[in-house]
């Protein structure tokens, strides 16, 4: 038997368990988006990490990579068990066709599994859902976890997709508006320093003595 995953988040970059093969491809009518919360990984219950989710979209495609597990049941097991832990926050599966570059007629594997969400709040704990991108962009440039930070996912996704020459439009928007984001929280930390520098008692007293002269001793 056979196991076929598909990775559109960070299993396309780092899926952690062992696999046979590797294909660059993608799905269809599927869509990646930034509305699912993560609290164990790269946020925490207080701070949400914003992760990916699949959105169905006619004519729309989602380029990842696929990987296969080859080595009989306990194997594929075993790659399970660390995909159902890793994956907690989606709350359903799906096979998918899978395609390969330079062939959009023909699947390169069947019925490939797929870790997706349902898009509704009461349904499913973990759904955000949709929001303003500047309000999506603050959060996740203030997320972490135990993991590490919501940044990195989506800066180490954005240059995935450009490593397999298939950016994603959406993903360089995202973490463009993150990076404004990062630029203006270091600004004010850089003016929140000077103005405790400028109060502090040893810069008032060294700001409050007078110039010293220079004398000329040609």
């Amino acid at each position: 038997m056979v196991l076929w995953v598909f990775g559109y988040g960070s299993l396309a970059w780092n899926p952690g368990f062992d696999f046979d093969e590797k294909m660059i491809g993608f799905i269809k009518d599927y869509r990646r988006v930034f509305d699912l919360a993560c609290i164990d990984h790269r946020g925490t219950p207080e701070n949400p990490a914003r992760t990916c989710m699949l959105e169905a979209r006619k004519g729309a495609v989602c380029w990842g990579a696929a990987y296969c597990v080859k080595g009989g049941i306990e194997k594929e097991k075993a790659a399970m068990q660390y995909l159902e832990r890793r994956e907690c926050e989606y709350d359903r599966k799906a096979c998918v066709d899978f395609y390969r570059e330079g062939d959009s007629l023909e699947p390169a594997a069947t019925r490939v599994l797929v870790f997706m969400s349902t898009p509704d709040k009461e349904a499913n704990k973990y759904y955000l859902g949709p929001a303003p991108l500047e309000e999506m962009a603050r959060q996740i440039a203030t997320a972490a976890g135990p993991c590490g930070n919501n940044r990195d996912y989506l800066f180490l996704l954005e240059k995935a997709m450009f490593d397999i020459g298939h950016e994603d439009d959406y993903v360089i928007e995202l973490a463009n508006e993150v990076r404004k984001v990062l630029g203006g929280l270091k600004e004010k930390r850089m003016v929140g320093s000077l103005i405790l520098l400028k109060s502090h008692p040893l810069f008032m007293h060294l700001s409050s003595l007078p110039e010293a002269t220079v004398v000329d001793s040609r």
